[in-house]
């Protein structure tokens, strides 16, 4: 029930109704807010709710900013109720804000995860409006994107917090599912954000083995840079959901991650599942997608839109699978260690609890 807590978290979205059945029988993983909400004694709002919330408005609201801003506009009404709103993103977080800057009286202290704040229209609404006063802490999953902020708007490193994204490892285990035996080897590419298929595509065309891409993505509004392509006849192109993909990343020998040039972590889900999964992860390598794949341990870096260095490194796995199994050890050790949903709940809910007082 909303307003039984003394923090607020965000949902961009709307949860579904069977998902704690459908995690109790480990048909999808943990949801990071249902588990950060434990952590943080804290209330979840996400669109169906928001909408309830936001009663006669909401019609209005969303003809104006869409599902986000109701969300925005709902914690705003709550925001008497509350010690400290969690927004989920940007599209949330700076609507959040720009209601508070410009409301008289007591607020909740206000805290956004930030996916990428460095893109024009974000720029332009932080400078000329001056939100930054607003958002008492910045949570951010790229280094990047980190540093950035701090310069941009001359922000303390204190209300700047770093953390590596995370993956639930106890869904995506090598423990629980059997590979395939299959008749030639398997290579995977997985996700929508500003992912460079064209690449992909000429690179492994005519090799001797099967390329599945999984493009879809539950956040993601990007189309799928595979459309209007020729699609070779070793690849294919299709939808999975959570418990098909992780038979997927079973069956692959390695996983593939073209990007296009980006200042932000796109891929970082589709990496750290691959990498629970035991998975060596090829990664193009971009200024936003440096806090998880390490070149020469867990996985390799090539150039960006280069379709033969992509291939060269493709056929550098296959034909030493003793080097791809090493390096998909290591990164199952990483996200155990550092990249895991538990670590991830730790680390948020400490950096909340200090700075919520």
């Amino acid at each position: 029930m909303i307003g039984t807590k003394q923090v607020l978290i965000t949902v961009s979205g709307t949860i579904p109704e069977d998902i704690s059945t459908r995690i109790a029988d480990g048909l999808r993983p943990r949801a990071d807010y249902l588990e950060l909400a434990r952590g943080l004694d804290a209330d979840v709002i996400d669109y169906a709710e928001a909408r309830v919330v936001a009663g006669r408005f909401t019609r209005i609201l969303e003809r104006i900013g869409g599902a986000n801003l109701v969300l925005a506009y709902v914690c705003w009404k709550l925001r008497a109720q509350y010690r400290l709103i969690l927004t989920d993103g940007e599209q949330v977080g700076l609507p959040l804000a720009l209601l508070l800057k410009f409301t008289l009286g007591r607020r909740p202290r206000h805290f956004m995860i930030t996916h990428v704040i460095s893109v024009p229209k974000k720029k332009i609404v932080l400078d000329v409006l001056k939100l930054h006063t607003h958002i008492d802490g910045f949570i951010v999953y790229s280094r990047w994107q980190k540093n950035f902020i701090q310069h941009r708007w001359r922000i303390k490193e204190s209300r700047v917090f770093f953390t590596p994204f995370m993956v639930d490892d106890q869904f995506f285990a090598p423990d629980k599912i059997v590979p395939k035996s299959l008749v030639r080897p398997l290579i995977c590419a997985v996700g929508l954000e500003r992912r460079d298929y064209p690449t992909l595509l000429q690179a492994v065309e005519g090799l001797e083995l099967d390329v599945v891409i999984a493009a879809a993505s539950p956040w993601s509004k990007r189309k799928d840079s595979t459309t209007g392509e020729r699609i070779p006849d070793n690849v294919t192109v299709s939808k999975f959901d959570q418990y098909a993909l992780r038979q997927l990343y079973a069956d692959a020998q390695f996983v593939v991650m073209p990007l296009e040039p980006v200042d932000f972590q796109a891929g970082v889900t589709a990496i750290l599942e691959a990498m629970a999964m035991g998975k060596a992860v090829i990664c193009s390598r971009v200024s936003g997608q440096t806090d998880v794949v390490v070149d020469g341990e867990n996985g390799r870096y090539v150039p960006v839109g280069d379709p033969s260095a992509l291939r060269a490194e493709i056929l550098n796995f296959l034909n030493r699978p003793d080097v791809a199994a090493r390096f998909g050890a290591n990164g199952r050790k990483l996200v155990e260690q550092s990249m895991n949903l538990e670590n991830y709940v730790n680390r948020l809910t400490g950096f909340l609890s200090e700075t919520r007082n």
